[in-house]
């Protein structure tokens, strides 16, 4: 999957819906993709997040 580039404020709204559950990150945007780095002690909560988000 791909992510647009057309798509203006996706890394912000992602980073607050994650900061909204007290998760921090650290974004590597590429040109087709973006990699999110979470502490490993929040990996399953932030994927709970990022799932509910992206519905």
């Amino acid at each position: 999957m791909h992510s647009s580039l057309e798509a203006v404020g996706l890394t912000a709204a992602f980073s607050n819906a994650l900061s909204d559950h007290g998760i921090s990150c650290n974004v590597v945007a590429a040109y087709y993709h973006d990699h999110i780095f979470v502490d490993i002690k929040d990996t399953a909560k932030a994927m709970e997040v990022l799932h509910a988000f992206s519905k």
